[in-house]
């Protein structure tokens, strides 16, 4: 890894300035970029690697057809631009050039749910990863820093695994993630709670004073059920992710259909915000800051503190 990569703490930023040493580390690779990102990365691309980046416009679906082609020639296409533009305006090309032909793809977005508030709707993300799993078969990884993010590409690309890894525009104050699977991050009897990437510090903060059980997940599908049902306690659960509200809930109930439970799923709501703001009105208006993740997992938990104060 070179100084200026590691330098990088913006996920997007570190997708930019990673993505050429990785072309020039395997000529298997190729970008594809539809208009989104080429100004970006374009300074950091050298000669030898140019021939394999491929910007087609604005043509969504065709980024995606593309890249299943490659695919199918025995190449590892990556594919990146905004969560609207990489999965709902190309589902049937997600669907079929991909899925249905059997052939793998490295999806990467950027700006997650709201980075791009000032786009408004077109440019909002939350329903990426409820979209795709209505589809088998991929890998989603939701990374929580920039070095998750470099580690989640660099697995992606020796694979030939259908992968979704979604760039947040916020990252959380450190690494949390030890591994594959979920991370135990603080041990409780009164419950869990699961921390989907960026969401990480506000949910700590939000439950600095409970009796809980905390895990972070910067890898979502597949879904680590086992590592929930090893240090599960009290069978009330709360996920809290930063796409749309309740697109694990699923998951948890299955994880622990053996036993009688409770879920909560947090996230961004189906309710449309007609006003832009900015990310952090967003965070505050789903609920999703510190307040509002505490004010919900008081009601969901019971309101006793940990320490009682």
């Amino acid at each position: 890894m070179t100084t200026s990569i590691a330098a990088s703490t913006d996920q997007r930023e570190r997708f930019y300035r990673l993505v050429p040493e990785l072309l020039a580390e395997d000529d298997r690779l190729a970008l594809v970029l539809a208009e989104i990102g080429v100004g970006y990365v374009d300074p950091f691309l050298t000669d030898d690697v140019r021939a394999r980046v491929v910007n087609v416009g604005i043509r969504e679906q065709l980024s995606i057809s593309l890249a299943g082609g490659m695919a199918l020639a025995g190449m590892r296409p990556i594919v990146h631009t905004f969560p609207p533009f990489l999965v709902e305006r190309p589902f049937e090309q997600v669907k079929l050039d991909l899925g249905h032909q059997g052939v793998g793809a490295v999806l990467v977005s950027a700006g997650g749910s709201y980075g791009m508030a000032s786009g408004g709707q077109t440019h909002f993300g939350h329903r990426d990863v409820a979209v795709l799993d209505t589809l088998d078969g991929w890998t989603i990884d939701v990374p929580g820093t920039a070095d998750e993010a470099e580690d989640a590409l660099r697995r992606a690309v020796r694979s030939d695994d259908r992968v979704y890894l979604r760039l947040d525009s916020t990252s959380n104050r450190r690494r949390y993630s030890d591994g594959p699977g979920f991370t135990v991050l603080r041990r409780g009897s009164s419950g869990t709670v699961v921390a989907v990437g960026p969401m990480a510090d506000n949910t700590l903060d939000a439950v600095e004073l409970r009796d809980v059980t905390v895990l972070y997940a910067d890898t979502v599908r597949p879904f680590d059920a086992a590592t929930l049902v090893s240090t599960l306690t009290h069978p009330d659960v709360a996920i809290v992710e930063p796409y749309l509200a309740g697109t694990s809930v699923p998951y948890v109930s299955d994880a622990l259909s053996h036993v009688p439970h409770r879920v909560l799923g947090l996230g961004v709501g189906r309710e449309e915000l007609r006003r832009y703001g900015s990310p952090k009105n967003h965070e505050r208006a789903h609920g999703l800051d510190v307040d509002g993740l505490r004010n919900s997992l008081n009601e969901f938990f019971g309101s006793t503190p940990r320490f009682g104060g």
